[in-house]
């Protein structure tokens, strides 16, 4: 039984590690939003379908509140703050998956809000069908790193006559 305790907390810690990893890469780049925009559109400049137009015409918008209203892009340095935030909230279950494991239970369920918020929210600031699917993108995938976690976290508390 210990080798396979050990091996569920390896997998619980690499998944976790990743998935804040994840949390904090993806929320600081909201902080260079003007540079990044603008890359972006440059970078979809030859492909086809909808992406060069909403990644220039995005870009375009960004450009023009950071010239205009620069302090209104503050709010995506918070967005990144909150990131980091959530993504230090997982240090819980890092340490002891079993004690903490609401903390993954509550990321699954902000993973299916992600979802909910691209498909209900998103529509009303004109943001293209395509780019809703993106944005779920992260739900989907967040959950497809958290769902094992709880798996395995769950085999763990089966193995511990304490909380059995």
């Amino acid at each position: 039984m210990g080798r396979t305790k050990n091996f569920h907390m390896r997998r619980i810690r690499a998944l976790l590690l990743f998935f804040m990893a994840a949390l904090v890469v993806s929320g600081l780049t909201a902080i260079p939003l003007e540079s990044g925009t603008a890359w972006l559109a440059q970078l979809t400049t030859h492909w086809t379908g909808p992406w060069h137009a909403w990644a220039s015409l995005a870009a375009e918008a960004v450009a023009d509140v950071a010239d205009r209203y620069p302090f209104l892009l503050y709010g995506t340095d918070w967005l990144a703050f909150a990131h980091v935030v959530i993504a230090l909230a997982f240090i819980g279950p890092l340490r002891d998956p079993v004690r903490n494991k609401w903390v993954v239970e509550w990321g699954l369920w902000c993973c299916v809000l992600v979802v909910v918020m691209a498909f209900t929210w998103a529509p009303f600031r004109d943001i293209p069908l395509f780019w809703r699917c993106v944005d779920a993108a992260f739900g989907v995938v967040g959950a497809m790193v958290l769902l094992p976690v709880m798996s395995d976290i769950r085999k763990l508390e089966g193995s511990n006559p304490i909380t059995a």
